[in-house]
């Protein structure tokens, strides 16, 4: 049985911020990759992809971007070379190609048993990202035979799906871009739009992301803003990154050809039904991105400018109602799925865990002495699912991790009471 101090699941940017505040604080630790450093970012995004937060936004713990162009934005392969270095610039202790199976209570220790050996350790850090697991509803069941699934992290370009149509499920980040790309392409493409957050690629003259990080919205602890909190509703920017930084929102998918729907609630009989609430969604997105410019002019004490105001895309919303569509009379050959992720923790104990599955924490402390998460949606920050965000989150849970009770602590300069 192999033995040390810390032991992190997941090597990607959490992981890798995790382990360079263990390795500052001499802590002896490992860091198990199923895969290899950023295995996702490689294999998991389609061709096209960008970051949606400029390359200056890339800060981890002691690393930060010194390329060419600091506004510019990653694609992902690009960011995965970003990790790699990073991880090799403090030699983080890696060990790719080693799936954990199982975590458990060793007295006052954690058991971990992978594919390869079992280890004692004080502490687990679970870093395993909130991509891990693409989220298809039941309800696909109810597509006809022949019709292709497709989720976003198996997506790679136009050329890859099936002739006809393409009925795209989500209207996030990942709906929005994928439905815009196979617009560009000549698709027929319906997009099944539910709560989403429209957000403008630049304001007043800069980046989005810099008016939002200038003013520290995204540091904002999310337990001490009223309304706020860590399970909340998630509501994914529409934003691409892009050199000409030009917006994606309903208007410009409507005006490339790109037919709009309510939310998508039911599928049976080959047969797709939609919410009717298009209208109110556009309106409660316009709404928000009203109420965030307003907030960026009071925090950084600019004068009111109606002119810098996004219009209202209420219009889209006045349409036509589309109540349903017989998939295979609209000719639709592909369904993409763009409705989220899950977490895979089926390796922790079951009492970790809420009636969800999801592991039960707050800022990444769980009730279970020694037992940590970093990289969780909202986990503390509204940041903290970003590679500039899990840095400050990691600094927390290593704060408690070294500063909690216990009856022995390793360390790189070996045991002590």
């Amino acid at each position: 049985m192999k033995r040390t101090a810390a032991l992190i699941i997941g090597a990607g940017q959490a992981g890798l911020a995790t382990s360079r505040h263990l390795t500052d604080r001499g802590v002896d630790h490992v860091v198990l990759e199923r895969d290899a450093i950023a295995t996702r970012w490689r294999t998991e995004r389609w061709d096209s992809l960008r970051l949606l937060t400029p390359n200056w936004q890339t800060r981890l713990p002691g690393w930060s971007y010194g390329g060419p162009e600091p506004d510019g934005f990653m694609r992902a392969v690009e960011l995965a070379d970003h990790l790699q270095r990073y991880a090799a610039s403090f030699d983080a202790p890696v060990r790719c190609g080693v799936s954990v199976v199982r975590v458990e209570h060793a007295s006052d220790r954690w058991r971990v048993t992978t594919n390869e050996d079992t280890w004692l350790v004080d502490d687990v850090i679970v870093a395993t990202g909130q991509a891990s697991r693409a989220h298809v509803p039941p309800m696909s069941a109810g597509a006809p035979v022949g019709i292709d699934h497709i989720t976003p992290n198996a997506y790679r370009g136009p050329d890859q799906l099936g002739p006809g149509g393409v009925l795209v499920v989500g209207a996030s980040a990942s709906g929005a871009q994928i439905a815009d790309e196979l617009a560009g392409a000549g698709r027929a493409v319906t997009l099944a739009v539910g709560g989403h957050h429209r957000m403008p690629r630049t304001y007043r003259g800069a980046d989005i992301m810099t008016w939002l990080d200038r003013i520290g919205h995204f540091d904002e602890v999310l337990s001490d803003v009223p309304g706020e909190s860590p399970r909340g509703a998630d509501r994914s920017l529409q934003l691409v990154g892009s050199s000409d930084r030009h917006d994606l929102d309903l208007a410009r998918l409507h005006h490339g050809g790109v037919r709009l729907v309510g939310r998508m609630t039911a599928l049976y009989n080959g047969r797709a039904v939609f919410a009717d609430d298009l209208g109110a969604n556009i309106v409660d997105s316009d709404a928000r991105l009203h109420r965030l410019l307003a907030h960026i002019d009071a925090r950084a004490c600019l004068a009111a400018d109606t002119t810098a105001i996004p219009q209202s895309l209420s219009w889209l919303g006045r349409g036509p109602r589309c109540e349903s569509l017989d998939l295979r009379r609209e000719g639709i050959g592909t369904i993409v799925w763009a409705t989220g992720f899950r977490r895979d923790h089926s390796c922790l104990p079951q009492g970790v865990l809420d009636k969800d599955g999801e592991l039960r924490h707050r800022h990444g402390i769980t009730e279970c002495p020694g037992l940590y998460a970093v990289g969780f949606r909202r986990q503390r920050t509204r940041k903290s699912t970003f590679v500039d965000g899990v840095g400050a989150d990691a600094a927390v849970v290593v704060h408690h991790l070294l500063t909690r009770p216990r009856l022995r602590r390793t360390t790189a300069f070996g045991e002590v009471a």
